[in-house]
């Protein structure tokens, strides 16, 4: 009975292992998002003329062209400051982030916003962005939006600044 109990423990620490491990794709993924990006272009593909729209409920997509992004691999953090202009506002914003994966899908990458010591501030909600895809140099992240019935997907081009 010992040797029963003792091989079942056994299984179950394994069992819950396994279930918290990352995969080693997302952990490819991770250690080359890890990192110092340039938020490059934000860009609109899907329909025609032009777009005004505020990104992340925080500030316009122009102010976002130009942004710095941190991304912190071993404890899933980050921030972000939006690019020097007078109507975006200096302060860093912070941010917990990972990755998900999706059979038959790509992955995403989704954050939420967090403060100066990485508690949640806001209220659990986050957003995910589709990886495109991704290299030691670049990043090309995507959203699927609605503008007035019509499917629009927001573009996010990174450039890897280390």
């Amino acid at each position: 009975m010992h040797v029963k109990k003792s091989l079942f423990v056994l299984l179950l620490a394994v069992g819950m292992l396994s279930s918290c491990s990352i995969s080693k794709s997302a952990m490819k993924d991770r250690k080359t998002i890890d990192g110092y990006w340039i938020l490059n272009s934000v860009s609109y593909t899907g329909a025609q003329g032009t777009f005004k729209s505020q990104l992340f409920n925080d500030a316009s997509s122009d102010c976002f062209e130009g942004s710095s992004w941190y991304f912190r691999n071993n404890n899933s953090t980050g921030s972000y400051v939006l690019s020097n202009s007078p109507n975006c506002g200096p302060e860093e914003r912070f941010i917990r982030w990972s990755i998900l994966e999706r059979d038959g899908f790509n992955s995403q990458i989704q954050f939420k916003f967090v403060d100066d010591k990485y508690k949640d501030i806001s209220g659990g909600q986050g957003y995910r962005l589709d990886i495109a895809s991704l290299s030691e140099t670049h990043m090309r992240l995507e959203s699927k939006v609605s503008v007035e019935g019509t499917p629009v997907t927001v573009v996010y081009e990174f450039i890897k600044n280390d």
